[in-house]
């Protein structure tokens, strides 16, 4: 029960961060998890599964704030579910031990690129993303295989590429949402084929994804107002560093065998 109460407060700043970024809950709410020693699909599947929620309210939200661009929508939506999928199935087959360096890898990136985000404040302005579905598939299948992933390389690259920010933010986080589900149904589907052999514990981790579901489902209205009276740019370098430090932790538990 303690961990609904600790995992409530990472998702409610998570998807705060969130919803006004448009990426860090799910970078934030795996690195989380995998600093206490959590499996690495056991991480993606949790955090994917309260993404099903979180994403609903966002995803709800945004629509209603005319956040949403219907012309990046579709392909970013087939795009990331065909990645998540792929994503979720390579992750199942794999060894947890395996796969926990590269994960704890992954996230460190993650977090060092949403420092730069912070350090360069403004991103360059040029064309609009003219291939969304290919930057669905990338960003579906990194979300997957690290259980956060999606913001960094979608919302980032959307507005690298000049889409407005509220509709960089507002069409990733609907999108999003689409691709939750694919991967939560994509980890379902391997349990229930035996595919997913390391799935063991995972329902020890129930209080931690109720906690980060409840947690995001109530921040996600507040996403709005977050924007208005924090400064985007000291939020970002908050969360970068947040993130930084956690995979730095778990990081010295693999070296010095503490994770083991």
């Amino acid at each position: 029960m303690p961990d609904f109460w600790l995992f409530l407060a990472v998702g409610f700043l998570a998807q705060l961060v969130d919803g006004a970024l448009g990426m860090a809950y799910g970078v934030v709410s795996a690195s989380c998890l995998v600093s206490l020693g959590v499996p690495p699909a056991n991480v993606s599947a949790s955090v994917h599964a309260s993404k099903v929620f979180t994403g609903a309210a966002s995803a709800l939200s945004h629509r209603m704030h005319g956040n949403v661009s219907k012309r990046l929508l579709i392909p970013l939506i087939l795009g990331g579910v065909v990645g998540g999928v792929v994503g979720a199935y390579v992750l199942t087959g794999l060894p947890a031990a395996v796969v926990r360096p590269f994960v704890v890898a992954w996230l460190g990136l993650m977090g060092l690129f949403i420092l730069y985000r912070a350090w360069r404040s403004s991103p360059p302005r040029t064309a609009n993303w003219r291939a969304p579905a290919p930057l669905g598939f990338a960003g579906g299948f990194l979300d997957a295989i690290g259980g956060g992933g999606w913001g960094p390389t979608v919302t980032s690259s959307l507005l690298a590429f000049g889409v407005p920010p509220r509709q960089a933010v507002g069409t990733s986080n609907t999108a999003e949402f689409f691709v939750a589900v694919a991967v939560s149904t994509a980890f379902i589907t391997a349990l229930l084929t035996g595919h997913w052999r390391d799935a063991a514990g995972l329902a020890d981790h129930v209080w931690a994804v109720g906690g980060l579901i409840v947690g995001g489902v109530a921040a996600a209205p507040l996403a709005g107002w977050i924007t208005r009276i924090l400064p985007a740019r000291h939020l970002t370098w908050a969360v970068g560093l947040l993130v930084l430090c956690l995979c730095a932790y778990q990081g010295w538990k693999l070296f010095t065998g503490a994770g083991a």
